[in-house]
């Protein structure tokens, strides 16, 4: 569902799909071919969000903002299950794992990892290419070319899944 924040309405662009469940309120703006699934609250209230184009945030994640700091996710970015993404940048070409959390201010470089279950803290700087792993997060080595596209390919499996999931139907 789409929610109005006082005057601030979210703007989805070309084929995205807001599955049941999601909630997407105020100042958001959701690139082309981008999914948004089951259970996921995206929540630009107190500043914006803008999330490039094929990029999919997976079920039960929470997108939120900061006063003062907006949440910037770049294109072909895959944001696993149950990920806590707050007030933050992340760079085109990334996959957030399951269950990880990036805190306010921090900043995920281009086509870089960060693992399932990672914790980025507040401010941190991770570089482009980066496999990230670990409570707090630390950059163990540098992502291979096949392993940088294997991210590409991720987000475009994730469009591909689009017109499959626009019609689903409620049974009971």
């Amino acid at each position: 569902m789409l929610y109005k924040y006082k005057n601030f309405r979210p703007v989805l662009g070309e084929n995205c799909l807001n599955t049941p469940g999601c909630r997407i309120i105020g100042r958001v703006e959701i690139g082309d071919y981008c999914s948004i699934w089951y259970n996921t609250t995206i929540r630009g209230d107190i500043d914006e969000i803008k999330i490039g184009d094929y990029t999919n945030v997976q079920e039960n994640s929470a997108l939120h903002v900061d006063e003062d700091q907006g949440l910037y996710i770049g294109s072909y970015v895959t944001i696993g299950h149950n990920a806590v993404v707050h007030a933050c940048n992340i760079g085109d070409n990334c996959l957030i794992g399951m269950n990880a959390t990036i805190l306010t201010g921090a900043e995920i470089g281009e086509n870089s990892i960060i693992g399932a279950g990672a914790l980025v803290p507040e401010n941190k700087k991770i570089p482009a290419g980066s496999l990230v792993l670990g409570v707090p997060a630390k950059v163990i080595r540098e992502l291979s070319e096949e392993e940088k596209e294997g991210i590409h390919q991720h987000a475009v499996n994730y469009a591909d899944l689009i017109d499959d999931h626009q019609n689903v139907q409620e049974l009971y």
